[in-house]
């Protein structure tokens, strides 16, 4: 069961922790999702979802998303560098496959640990 775990050692809990990465972070951007990143001190990346009610209304959208996103980042986690990320759903993000939002957050994925490695 080891890969499947979320723990909370993998997760951006606090507020304070969600502001350390909104006060200068390294952007990754598409159409459905907005990817902010900062190096941490922590050994592992650590990830925290916000989607908000305003841009995906129904809460079985939203939560279907939150699934789809921690395991995306599950097994992307060994290939990203120690860095805290949020990823921020805009609007439209609820009406992609599952099969597309796992290719569009690939994508991001690499997108930013490229940009977090320089």
């Amino acid at each position: 069961m080891g890969e499947n775990q979320f723990s909370r050692e993998l997760r951006l809990l606090t507020p304070s922790h969600f502001t350390y990465v909104f006060n200068d972070a390294i952007p990754a951007v598409s159409s459905s999702f907005t990817l902010l990143a900062r190096h941490n001190q922590s050994k592992a990346p650590r990830l925290g979802i916000t989607l908000a009610k305003k841009r995906i209304r129904k809460a079985h959208e939203r939560n279907r998303l939150k699934r789809l996103i921690r395991e995306s980042f599950r097994h992307q986690a060994k290939h990203l560098p120690n860095i805290d990320i949020i990823v921020i759903g805009k609007s439209g993000a609820d009406q992609l496959t599952n099969e597309e939002v796992f290719t569009t957050l690939d994508k991001l994925w690499k997108k930013l640990a490229r940009r977090c490695e320089k």
